[in-house]
């Protein structure tokens, strides 16, 4: 990753040198990857179900749970770039703070 202008990184940014050491340890770190985002996408997904009824109910979104659900899209964001070969930085297997911004 690089850093960019106040403290931000770029998440998507071409690495020409690879390890083929990590391209091995990838298999197996991927498969935690996996494992922690699969149980948190369960828990997304029922987080998004009761949403539903929330709005539908109370004709507005709970906070909490929209915050559960942006946690999750953005954890599956920033591991992206690792589980596709894009960088050889790995991130870490739990969910850390995250913030994605769109570039105006």
């Amino acid at each position: 990753m690089i850093n960019v202008a106040k403290g931000l990184q770029q998440l998507f940014v071409y690495e020409r040198d690879a390890s083929r050491i990590e391209l091995i340890i990838r298999i197996f770190y991927s498969m935690a990857i996996g494992l922690v985002l699969g149980i948190y996408g369960l828990l997304a997904n029922i987080c998004l179900f009761i949403q539903w009824f929330v709005i539908l109910i109370l004709g507005r979104r709970n906070e909490s749970l929209s915050n559960f659900v942006k946690g999750y899209l953005e954890y599956f964001v920033s591991i992206q770039s690792y589980l596709n070969w894009m960088t050889d930085e790995r991130p870490g297997i739990m969910p850390k703070a995250v913030e994605i911004h769109i570039k105006k």
